[in-house]
């Protein structure tokens, strides 16, 4: 790993989805479905304590990018290297391998939306967390797993941890089983978690608690997180006070990246704005003030999206150009962590045929779709 090599990166990464055959495709003789472009060229990296949070609809594409940088996923196109490694070139034993997979499995962990899917209901706590302990460091004896689990559970507040690690996880609150997950990921000593909608089935108050450890846990272990969220107050929490990074997806793509304040105070994507707007919590006064800034509600299949700018089909401010162009995430600095966005708007007026493009109109936009069918049907 080099001194500007990131510990993790993404390059033009994809992860396509054959789609199953129905029974027209059947009959049709078609040989197979629609491919789902879960993910579809993203470019990412992921430094040393850093915190990323992944936001955006359901079906955007977050969590499959997620499980693809945290080697969960394998990807259809692109590279994936932890510590300039690629990850799937030391699983298959391609070329000449300087981090052993195991090694990259271990540092690359993650917590589930149902923590207790990781938990076997037929164990004890103490018994499930010493199982990843006697599979990565076997040399701890059975006393020093023990000690390791306990002090782990008293170090997320589950005290006394003796009583805790009696208990089956059954007899756990839903907090209480994140809180487990949380340790069991920990105990490997990770570089990256990825927490998975982590917080999202927890009350309002319990989230922020549980956000509060996880930020604590990084200063204290130097671990970076991959937060996956639909809910852009939470991301805006834990970006903000980690000092880390928002990514907005959509249809499979990073639309915009930057700062909690950058994308909250100055949204340079259209689609940014309308999951601004759409989050009442963020700031209750202005909640759902005046129209919804998007021309339609209804998402593209994610198996045909939309030529173009993926977003053009329900933003209120697209150009022909949207039609037929797809802009490249963007940013005016030089600096690859800066504030970046795919929208020709933030080129502003300095002569870019958005501006000289004409204004799309909803039949415009109907216009077009019956266009690209009829070309579809004739091929």
């Amino acid at each position: 790993m080099t001194a500007d090599e990131p510990l993790l990166r993404l390059d033009d990464v994809e992860v396509h989805f054959e789609g199953q055959r129905g029974v027209l495709d059947r009959l049709l003789r078609n040989p197979g479905g629609k491919t789902v472009k879960a993910v579809d060229g993203v470019s990412l990296d992921i430094e040393e304590q850093d915190v990323v949070a992944l936001v955006g609809e359901s079906g955007c594409g977050k969590t499959t990018l997620g499980k693809t940088a945290v080697a969960l996923q394998r990807p259809t196109g692109g590279a994936v290297t932890y510590r300039g490694q690629d990850i799937w070139d030391a699983k298959d034993g391609k070329g000449n391998v300087e981090i052993p997979y195991q090694e990259i499995r271990r540092s690359l962990q993650i917590i589930h939306q149902d923590p207790g899917s990781s938990l076997n209901p037929n164990k004890t706590i103490m018994k499930s967390l010493q199982a990843p302990l006697k599979k990565w460091q076997p040399e701890l004896s059975p006393r020093d797993r023990r000690t390791r689990v306990l002090g782990m559970l008293e170090h997320v507040g589950m005290a006394p941890p003796d009583d805790y690690a009696n208990r089956y996880p059954h007899q756990l609150s839903g907090g209480e089983k994140q809180r487990t997950a949380l340790v069991r990921a920990l105990l490997m000593n990770p570089d990256v978690i990825l927490a998975d909608e982590a917080v999202s089935a927890l009350d309002v108050s319990l989230r922020v608690e549980m956000m509060d450890l996880l930020l604590d846990l990084q200063n204290e272990f130097g671990t970076s997180f991959v937060f996956v969220s639909h809910n852009l107050s939470n991301a805006r929490y834990l970006a903000q006070k980690a000092g880390g990074r928002i990514a907005v997806m959509y249809l499979g793509r990073i639309v915009e990246i930057g700062t909690a304040e950058e994308i909250l105070q100055n949204p340079r994507h259209p689609y940014t704005k309308v999951l601004r707007w759409a989050t009442a919590d963020l700031d209750p006064d202005k909640a759902h003030a005046g129209t919804p800034p998007v021309r339609k509600i209804d998402i593209p299949d994610p198996s045909d999206p939309p030529s173009g700018c993926r977003f053009h089909t329900r933003c209120p401010k697209a150009r022909e150009v949207c039609v037929h162009e797809d802009p490249d995430l963007f940013s005016h600095s030089e600096d690859p962590s800066s504030h970046a966005a795919s929208c020709f708007r933030q080129f502003q007026r300095r002569g870019h045929e958005y501006w000289n493009s004409p204004e799309l109109t909803d039949s415009t936009i109907t216009d077009d779709a019956r266009s690209e069918e009829n070309v579809i049907g004739r091929s």
